[in-house]
């Protein structure tokens, strides 16, 4: 399973740089893609914090429920996957 995160964390990046030269709306697409996610990522950790102080709780034990959230998994999915294709994309347009 470990294997296969690094795998798909290197393979993902490579794959949407190259379609994205195929297809240059999806340059387009994977930045509003980058946008909604950074709100609802953004969002559900300020609405978890909140609720930590609001209740008065133990920040520590209380805040990592939001690791269950399964939106704010797939938003951090999309967003480190996203960060290294940007890098993939400077790095190469620096490059020429």
């Amino acid at each position: 399973m470990q294997f296969l995160l690094i795998f798909l964390s290197i393979i993902i990046p490579l794959g949407m740089y190259a379609l994205q030269l195929k297809w240059t709306i999806l340059r387009f697409l994977y930045n509003i893609l980058a946008i909604i996610c950074s709100l609802l990522f953004g969002n559900i950790a300020s609405l978890a914090i909140l609720e930590v102080i609001r209740n008065n709780t133990v920040f520590m034990t209380t805040i990592h429920a939001v690791f269950l959230n399964i939106a704010f998994l797939i938003t951090g999915a999309y967003l480190g996957v996203y960060l290294l294709y940007q890098l993939i994309h400077v790095t190469i347009a620096q490059r020429k």
